[in-house]
């Protein structure tokens, strides 16, 4: 049995407010104590999208009934609510800012790089920004925090050239700090076959699952990777079927034995688990010190993995059938256990805003 300090999750979509069939606080904050996760920090695109004082409230409402660990709640970037030294009530809730740089909806479509500076120039230094970016736009985005001299963080890379420009940057003293999920990691587009047993949506995902040659290139640069982060994106296994499926995987419980299967593999070391799924996430997302909290777990059992196990709404998993090394078997959080033996014990509820938590 090993013990490794809770896992911090930086990138999940709760699906609360709006789509709640898919997931919400509840499901989604057992599903990653379930992975060892004791914070999650919740994504903005939502239905309505979390953007201004009123929708920022209707998330963490829901958070704070609902959720069984720890959290915090990006707000998003839109056109019209770049002024951040005016809503600082917001600022100072939220997990960061986050910006869709491609292709999104609504009020957080950014149609061009004019929108982008006022939120690199206004967004408070010491809080994250988060930029979901791909190829051109990502390399956009480092020029945006080059010129402004603010730190970015790139989530979800998935590209040969986008590591080794993230490399590039970082020799050069750029603060651009990046992501990546297991699922680019451990697949490529020559997957998707077996993971759709037929239904082609069930292999969609944005970014795309990319080449060999490109999950090779993550390995290869493993040094350049700040942190883990699951992308966690339920979406019912209906809907993935459906003629119009939408992207996404579910993460939050394969998170983590995916990774120390690795770990057996001699692939990673486990002073690259606790960087990268709680050290640096930490200090890059400006998180508190939970205190009295770990995770147990047993670094020699050996399962394969089963949607109809897990605690998210999804019932699905691209990772269906796969032989893992690693099972969460208790996790402490402040002091108390929340999950053990396959039994979530944390209370709706329980969890904390990490921006609130003295």
């Amino acid at each position: 049995m090993i013990q490794l300090p809770g896992l911090i999750d930086p990138h999940v979509h709760l699906r609360e407010p709006g789509a709640t069939h898919k997931e919400d606080f509840d499901s989604g904050t057992s599903a990653a104590l379930a992975g060892g996760v004791t914070i999650v920090l919740a994504m903005p695109n939502t239905k309505p999208p979390i953007f201004d004082a009123d929708t920022l409230d209707l998330a963490l409402n829901a958070a704070k009934q609902k959720a069984r660990c720890d959290y915090g709640q990006y707000v998003g970037a839109g056109p019209d609510n770049s002024d951040w030294t005016s809503h600082k009530a917001e600022s100072d809730r939220a997990a960061g800012l986050k910006m869709y740089l491609d292709s999104t909806f609504g009020e957080l479509r950014l149609d061009d790089m004019t929108l982008w500076s006022p939120h690199f120039a206004n967004w408070p230094k010491d809080l994250p920004i988060v930029a979901h970016s791909e190829s051109r736009s990502m390399a956009a985005a480092i020029l945006f925090a080059a010129i402004h001299d603010r730190p970015v963080h790139i989530a979800h890379i998935s590209l040969k050239e986008e590591v080794l420009l993230i490399r590039a940057a970082k020799e050069r003293g750029i603060k651009v700090t990046c992501e990546v999920c297991p699922h680019h990691l451990f697949l490529s587009k020559d997957d998707i076959p077996a993971i759709s047993h037929g239904h082609p949506g069930r292999g969609e995902v944005r970014p795309r699952l990319a080449t060999k040659e490109d999950v090779d290139a993550l390995w290869k640069n493993m040094d350049v990777i700040d942190c883990f982060a699951t992308d966690h994106a339920p979406h019912t296994i209906s809907e993935k079927d459906s003629d119009n499926p939408p992207p996404g995987f579910p993460g939050l419980e394969t998170f983590l034995p995916l990774i120390l299967t690795a770990v057996q593999d001699g692939r990673l070391t486990m002073d690259d688990v606790i960087a990268k799924m709680h050290t640096n996430t930490k200090r890059i997302f400006k998180l508190p010190e939970q205190p009295e909290t770990w995770v147990e777990v047993d670094e020699n059992a050996q399962y394969e993995i089963k949607a109809s196990e897990q605690f998210t709404r999804c019932n699905w998993t691209p990772f269906e059938g796969w032989k893992v090394r690693g099972r969460v078997r208790k996790v402490v959080l402040r002091g108390k256990t929340a999950f053990e033996d396959g039994k979530i014990l944390a209370e709706l509820g329980y969890g904390k805003n990490i921006r609130f938590f003295n």
